[in-house]
């Protein structure tokens, strides 16, 4: 779980980051980086839930 707890800290600094960018950017590239960094940590967390190592796995390649 170490691994999704820095998925946390790297959301936080994207969200943080973000806040700096031109509003001309808030619906394209500021929303596309926090839907992605949000996207890493729930497949982590989708893939831990899963029965198998296998399963697992593909959710951390996703």
């Amino acid at each position: 779980m170490l691994v999704w707890q820095e998925t946390r800290e790297l959301k936080q600094d994207v969200y943080r980051l973000t806040y700096q960018f031109p509003k001309s950017e808030v619906y394209a590239l500021t929303s596309q980086l926090r839907r992605a960094v949000i996207s890493v940590g729930l497949n982590i967390a989708e893939g831990a839930g899963r029965g198998t190592v296998k399963d697992y796995i593909h959710f951390l390649y996703k």
